[in-house]
């Protein structure tokens, strides 16, 4: 007999929401706790003066790590030196020349910010907002509120790769808010209230390092897995912000429920946790265990796409 898999929205029913929290008209949700003294918080942990950006190559030789099914990013030259070899690059005074590009790509089709309203159930985005507010654009809960408010506060990685003796995590391999809590421990920092949360899995990291069709078989990510008690924690740690070096932030199918990227609801639609993924976190990782520095400032901004339901960006650390 096949397994019933219960509806996203059965699955999630009775656990928290801050619907209503930050008001009626409320679009950035849980980046609502980077008050100000979160800000200097934040500032605080910087102690080296070290930066680290996140974003992946966008065009890169080998291909960039996307979701099965959206097409990669195409870069083409509109213009270069070969147009004024054969006579056509437009004339300045003074004979200055120039090259210009265009990019085709999925808004979604790097490291992104998702929009709180990315992902819904029951016709209903983050904050109660109608589902029809998507349609030819979205007018509620779109990324640009986000990318208005830019997001600063303290960050801290959490390697679970590292924790488990790994390079890379295995396709479908998943933990818990606990076991965020031991790779913690181990690593000897503490993830506080309102923290940025940053977990290391080693997947984008390496894509490039792997067979494109060895990557994209059988996808399965690795990732948090869903339990009502995961989700409390959020809630609870009222956590802004959740990075990952994965295309989904949540391992692709829960292994008990069997239902598709069910943390996409209970946390971004329903707490307003803001979603960061398909980061590059091996370099910083590498860092942090070399200096055994795991908490850092925190600063991001996606591009202000008007109605987008997700938009690049280049986070930055400071540590």
């Amino acid at each position: 007999m096949d397994k019933v898999v219960p509806t996203v929205a059965e699955l999630t029913q009775d656990l928290p929401r801050n619907w209503g929290k930050w008001g009626a008209a409320d679009e950035v949700g849980a980046l609502n706790y980077l008050t100000p003294a979160e800000v200097l918080r934040g500032m605080s942990a910087v102690r080296q003066g070290k930066t680290f950006t996140l974003q992946i190559p966008m065009g890169h030789p080998k291909g960039d790590p996307v979701w099965p099914g959206r097409n990669q990013a195409q870069r083409i030259n509109v213009m270069d030196h070969g147009h004024y070899l054969c006579g056509k690059g437009p004339q300045f005074p003074g004979k200055l020349e120039y090259a210009d590009d265009v990019m085709f790509m999925y808004l979604q089709g790097s490291t992104q910010y998702d929009a709180l309203g990315h992902v819904w159930c029951d016709d209903q985005l983050y904050n109660g907002f109608d589902a029809n507010t998507t349609i030819g654009g979205m007018t509620k809960a779109s990324v640009l509120p986000l990318a208005e408010r830019g997001v600063v506060g303290r960050g801290v990685l959490i390697d679970m790769a590292r924790h488990r003796g790994k390079a890379v995590l295995d396709p479908g391999e998943h933990f818990s808010h606990e076991d965020l809590l031991a790779a913690a421990a181990q690593q000897g920092v503490t993830i506080q209230k309102h923290d940025v949360l940053v977990i290391r899995t080693g997947w984008i990291g390496s894509f490039y390092d792997r067979d494109r069709v060895e990557f994209y078989k059988n996808f399965v990510e690795p990732g948090l897995t869903y339990s009502p008690e995961l989700v409390r924690w959020f809630a609870d740690m009222e956590i802004p912000n959740l990075v990952t070096d994965t295309i989904a932030n949540e391992v692709t199918i829960d292994p008990v429920s069997g239902v598709a990227l069910p943390l996409h609801i209970a946390l971004m639609r329903n707490l307003g946790v803001a979603f960061t993924e398909i980061c590059q976190l091996d370099p910083l990782a590498q860092d942090c265990a070399d200096d055994g520095q795991w908490s850092f400032l925190y600063v991001a901004a996606p591009l202000k796409v008007v109605g987008g339901s997700g938009a690049p960006v280049n986070p930055v650390v400071i540590k």
